[in-house]
């Protein structure tokens, strides 16, 4: 808070984790690592809190065999679920004991296996593993026994072959090396959801940042790669202590994986060998990561209500900054378009659902809708009191659980408003409102023009209460007229009085508000096509052969990459295109190519047989592949994908790509890769939000919308973000 000193939010900080840390189990864990071997041996001291039951169950993985090393403490093996990683036993304390040790030993070594139902949102992932390459373990895996009684503190000292270094949360109080083994010590005060512990042959980089000490973890030496995440580091621990409290552990650290994972842990986050190196990474997936530390990592979700923290995380990572950088209505919108294109009825569920993303229509609700809830919700109490709530959730919060309902009293009590309308019609409730807006006219008075417009709700259901920005563009005026309307039913008969002259009136211009929108307001793009129900993909029949194959391939992934039900045809087995489903066409040789270029005849874009000129940029079709959204022709509500490539080693590449391109209309890739050389958006042609109204000689014009009023960010820019974020 502001009127806190830094020192005294530290004192308020600490006391509620060392109360909490007396209440919570305590393992004091030693663990010899042989990864070669796949083993694990462990011995865990486990120390119960005052009131844990004379007789508890733990869990451990299945083949570990632990033995109690206590007098008077003996274990018993439940009946154990087939094929399950982890194992059941029962343990009775003897009267007075709280504190037992267990010694166990074994082979964990789960294959990386596919998780999600979509190549877009899936990436690999393993239960635990121990191998030559590097360790990951953590909660699931059950490499320590965990009895189920909430949160945990712990002490863990690793041994491991020489060259190998260790990762836990918390802070390194032993790091000895030495030409047999070498020996790491973590040590966690701060009560834990889980334990981790990740392993390799790390070349280990750190750096002083305030109070706490940034580290890189990196499997090969790169000290200018070490160093931009090391300053990065530093800078966005300032930017997020400013805005909600102090980081609550003593060091951060980036620690490279041995495959493509995005993970946050406590005081560090795991990241893939190519992702760290992307130079967007930098200013987008590793902010997040670095504040989950507040939201997630020490201010823990209560899942079974609905995990709040993503959304959180991603408003005051993702979506700052990018309106830092003065893109805040366009990130908006891509939000907004992916919740349109990905999310059905069917698919379909409230924010008090949600526990992790497994999908692109689960991450366009557990993230996107929740992060324009928090948007709202901060337009709606004002910068200043959202800002509170955020720092009296945290201090009052942190190494504990809170839900929707906690969040809720936090913001009321730093508001003083009433949010439980706000909260259940956003958090409980399924769906989204659909805005339209027509009928408007204009009467001139004396000091101006009364304007007057029908602003309607069309989903289904309840009507939402809704605060909505309105702008009137002016003759003779740069500047529009801005007003916020509430709105509490169906229908709203607007009246409002202006300056000037109204040429024209935009709903919700900066897309501020959590709803659906409608097609017309959204530019075609690629997940229009990739969230489909239905989709059609047709092949060039005309193509050579190897090229046809490769056609072929580049059909089946995009099959896996988010359409429900996907139909491979050859061009000539169709005669026509049908207007039932989306159609994706493969192929410069493709049957229907005319009628695909046609569609695109609004655009500024022109198709020759060497060429393709987009605007001002001509990119030549030798060497080069292709991916263009449209609107279908006969069916303005489905998608028209295109996608064309002159070399069949350029498409497998380009399968794995496009899913992370989702959000633009046009794309052009170089090579074999293929690597990225242009992308963008076509222009939005109409909106139903949106009107024009006739000018002083009764003629309606296309008239541009005025400049809006500048707004602030919810916090400054430092120095650590790009203006290059994006991919």
């Amino acid at each position: 808070m502001k009127h806190l000193t830094i020192a005294l939010f530290l004192l308020l900080l600490q006391l509620p984790a060392a109360v909490l840390a007396s209440a919570a189990v305590h393992h004091d864990l030693t663990i010899t690592l042989s990864p070669a071997e796949h083993r694990l041996s462990g011995v865990d001291t486990m120390t119960l809190p005052e009131g844990a039951p004379a007789e508890l169950f733990f869990v451990l993985h299945a083949g570990l065999k632990p033995l109690s090393a206590t007098p008077g403490v003996r274990i018993a093996k439940e009946t154990a679920e087939a094929g399950a990683p982890v194992e059941s036993y029962r343990v009775r304390l003897p009267a007075g004991v709280r504190s037992f040790t267990l010694k166990y030993r074994g082979v964990i070594n789960h294959p990386l296996e596919a998780t999600g139902d979509e190549e877009a949102r899936g990436y690999q992932d393993s239960p635990g593993l121990i191998t030559a390459e590097g360790v990951v373990l953590s909660g699931r895996t059950g490499w320590y026994p965990d009895p189920g009684l909430g949160l945990m503190t712990f002490d863990l000292e690793v041994a491991l072959p020489t060259q190998w270094d260790a990762v836990s949360q918390g802070e390194r109080t032993l790091h000895e090396q030495n030409k047999k083994k070498n020996r790491v010590r973590w040590h966690s005060a701060e009560p834990q959801d889980e334990i981790y512990l990740v392993a390799a042959q790390f070349v280990e980089y750190n750096k002083a940042a305030g109070r706490t000490q940034a580290m890189a973890f990196l499997r090969s030496p790169d000290p200018a790669l070490a160093d931009r995440y090391l300053d990065a580091t530093g800078r966005y621990l300032s930017l997020y202590e400013k805005l909600i409290g102090p980081y609550p552990y003593k060091k951060f650290a980036l620690v490279e994986n041995f495959w493509e994972t995005g993970f946050g842990m406590p005081s560090f986050t795991l990241l893939g060998p190519k992702i760290i190196r992307l130079p967007f990474i930098i200013n987008t997936s590793f902010p997040h990561e670095i504040l989950h530390n507040w939201w997630g990592n020490s201010v823990f979700p209560e899942y079974e209500k609905g995990n709040w923290s993503e959304g959180l995380t991603a408003y005051l990572a993702d979506h700052l900054i990018k309106e830092q950088q003065g893109g805040g209505p366009e990130f908006r919108l891509n939000t907004l378009q992916k919740y349109a294109d990905y999310v059905s009825s069917g698919k379909d569920f409230p924010l008090t659902l949600f526990r992790t993303r497994h999908s692109s229509s689960s991450e366009a609700i557990g993230y996107g809708k929740a992060l324009l809830f928090f948007h709202m919700l901060r337009l709606e109490l004002g910068d200043d009191a959202f800002t509170r709530g955020l720092q009296g959730l945290y201090r009052n919060y942190v190494f504990k659980s809170a839900s929707y309902d906690d969040l809720r009293t936090s913001f009321e009590a730093a508001s003083g408003k009433d949010l439980t309308q706000d909260f259940e019609q956003w958090v409980t409730r399924v769906g989204a409102p659909i805005l339209t807006l027509s009928g408007a006219s204009a009467l001139a008075v004396q000091d101006g023009f009364i304007l007057t417009a029908r602003l309607e709700q069309t989903q289904p259901g309840e009507a939402y209460h809704l605060h909505i920005p309105l702008a009137i563009t002016m003759a003779g005026r740069d500047k529009a007229f801005q007003t916020v309307v509430e709105m509490t039913g169906k229908v709203e008969e607007l009246k409002l009085r202006v300056p000037g002259r109204p040429l024209r009136l935009d709903g919700d211009p900066e897309f501020d508000l959590f709803r659906r929108l409608a097609r017309a307001e959204m530019p075609p793009a690629l997940s229009q096509a990739l969230g489909a129900k239905k989709m059609l993909i047709l092949l060039p029949s005309g193509a050579a052969k190897e090229l046809l194959l490769a056609y072929r391939a580049l059909a089946a992934s995009i099959g896996r990459s988010g359409p429900d039900e996907v139909e491979v045809k050859l061009d000539a087995e169709v005669q026509a295109l049908p207007a039932d489903r989306t159609v994706t066409l493969l192929g410069w040789e493709n049957i229907f190519l005319n009628q695909t270029i046609a569609a695109f005849s609004g655009y500024d874009m022109q198709v020759d047989t060497a060429t393709v000129r987009i605007g001002q940029t001509a990119i030549e079709r030798s060497g080069h592949a292709f991916a263009f959204a449209a609107r279908h022709p006969n069916n303005k509500d489905l998608a028209l994908l295109f996608i064309a490539a002159d070399r069949p080693d350029a498409l497998p590449g380009l399968g794995r790509k496009l899913p992370h391109y989702h959000k633009y209309s046009y794309l052009a890739f170089e090579g074999a890769e293929p690597v990225n050389v242009a992308k963008g958006r076509w222009p939005v042609l109409d909106s139903p939000l949106t009107v024009l109204l006739p000018d002083a000689d009764g003629k309606v014009r296309k008239t541009a919308i005025g400049s809006l009023a500048p707004r602030e960010p919810l916090a400054p820019a430092n120095a650590a973000i790009s203006k290059k974020t994006e991919q």
